[in-house]
């Protein structure tokens, strides 16, 4: 048996060298291996091989766990589209007048710096800066323009930690990605392309996925999106960040069905003249219009707002809840609480909590789940009392020095100033690191970190029952209802 991976690529062009070795091999079962649909670009590969003996979908793949799921962040700005006015600066090129430019226009024949520095700035701000990113931009010169920009607000302090890797880059190009593709390297961490990297590029730790420019085929779309549902060790999801609407793909019916039919493509006989006019046009000069580059007024810079919107889909398609999403992770959230009022009075006692957390794990949730739920829904600096509450009844997070804030006044009424200067320092650590801090198994470290010494602790804060005393009753303030 002969096996050609990729076959629409080489196999199916009938003047390609793999055609050669196919043809040499014809006695032999030939098999075709793709991940690319039928399209009118791929014909050859149907007429040499035939129709798909198999499909495997990718709605299979992620249902059968051999690939990951991904959740979806739109991102819209107050300058997704941009209409000239008088103050505005036009740095080269000229306006077309009374045109409203659009996201198909910007860095092809407009460039406005503002606009993507601000989408560049969000990114940053959302994603883990450690995880392997790739961004997919309009053309090359705008993969260079994004990789800069990237570099310029980067926490880190590689100067490889962004890299193009696009056609032009050649074999700088391709060294950098094998760089990128080695989950041993952690730089580069981020690659800028245009259309390079939408096929063929098996980096299994791939967390996220922006889309900075129009995706305007299924098969295309597909391909992204495949760059992140490789398999790897702790990965449970990836993140799509969408600033073009390419998630309206998902609503199409040619996502979760079969590959489209090819189109006819007739070819003209050797021997019949191209019509007159065609390729007898003289070779004229032509100017290349140059690209219109505008600088924002100032306070307009200063002005571009943005909100986001976070999804979940099911892989055939279709929106689902997070908590849905959750199950097809983890399983059911075991049902060791009947209602809100019952997991607060749980979550505000640290022995009870402890309990629940302890059942939570044994039932499939451990602390390395409920960090990931608290990452799907973007709840990182919230408490995970926030993540159950919003899984199981809708409720939505708050951060915790939200929750801190709201409850500080009922916390300290009371207790005299040393008392509070203690609970405004373990409030500190609980807003830093979160609800672990609360541990009664914590109270030690915390009285070591602040006091240097028990001995200095209870000359502060009374005997070490009153101090027990102390760090446990705040804490039902801290999870009263009025603070959701």
């Amino acid at each position: 048996m002969t096996q050609a991976d990729e076959c629409h690529r080489g196999g199916a062009n009938d003047e390609g060298n793999w055609r050669g070795i196919l043809e040499y091999f014809a006695p032999a079962v030939q098999l075709g291996l793709t991940a690319t649909p039928k399209r009118k670009d791929n014909v050859d590969t149907y007429k040499y091989f035939g129709e798909p003996v198999y499909i495997y979908s990718l709605k299979e793949g992620i249902n059968d766990g051999f690939l990951t799921p991904f959740k979806v962040k739109r991102i819209q700005t107050t300058i997704d589209e941009y209409f000239y006015v008088s103050d505005d600066q036009i740095v080269e090129g000229e306006v077309e007048e009374g045109k409203i430019y659009r996201e198909a226009d910007f860095n092809k024949i407009i460039e406005i710096k503002a606009r993507e520095a601000k989408r560049v700035k969000i990114i940053l701000s959302e994603i883990n800066q450690n995880e392997k990113t790739i961004i997919f931009c309009a053309t090359q010169d705008h993969a260079l323009a994004i990789r800069d920009l990237v570099n310029q607000y980067k926490k880190s302090n590689e100067p490889n930690y962004c890299v193009r890797v696009t056609a032009n880059d050649g074999e700088l190009g391709e060294q950098y990605l094998r760089e990128f593709k080695n989950n041993d390297n952690v730089i580069p961490t981020i690659l800028t392309t245009s259309q390079k990297l939408s096929t063929g590029v098996d980096a299994r730790n791939i967390r996220n996925i922006v889309l900075m420019r129009p995706i305007n085929s299924m098969i295309e779309f597909k391909q992204i999106i495949g760059r992140g549902t490789r398999l790897f060790d702790g990965k449970e999801f990836f993140t799509i960040y969408d600033f073009v609407n390419a998630y309206e793909h998902f609503k199409d019916p040619e996502w979760d069905g079969e590959p489209v039919e090819p189109e006819l493509r007739l070819e003209r006989p050797a021997n019949l003249e191209e019509p007159p006019g065609e390729s007898e046009q003289p070779n004229l000069p032509v100017e290349k219009k140059k690209k219109l580059k505008i600088k924002l007024s100032d306070g307009k810079e200063r002005a571009i707002q943005h909100m986001m919107s976070t999804s979940f889909w099911s892989a055939n398609g279709q929106p689902i809840s997070a908590e849905e999403f959750m199950i097809n992770l983890f399983g059911e959230l075991p049902n060791f609480f009947k209602s809100e009022e019952e997991l607060r009075i749980i979550w505000s006692n640290p022995t009870t909590r402890k309990v629940l957390l302890q059942k939570l794990s044994e039932g499939g949730y451990g602390k390395d789940e409920l960090s990931i739920l608290q990452e799907l829904i973007d709840a990182e600096k919230s408490d995970i009392f926030d993540v159950l509450e919003y899984v199981s009844f809708a409720v939505s997070p708050i951060t915790r020095e939200i929750r801190v804030a709201s409850a500080q006044t009922n916390i300290f009424n009371g207790l005299d100033n040393k008392q509070k200067e203690f609970l405004e320092f373990v409030l500190s650590k609980y807003i830093e690191t979160g609800v672990e801090e609360l541990d009664q198994e914590k109270l030690p470290s915390l009285l070591q970190l602040k006091y240097k010494s028990l001995t200095e602790a209870v000359d502060e804060l009374g005997d070490v029952e009153k101090i027990q005393n102390t760090f446990i009753a705040f804490q039902k303030y801290l999870y009263q209802n009025q603070v959701a």
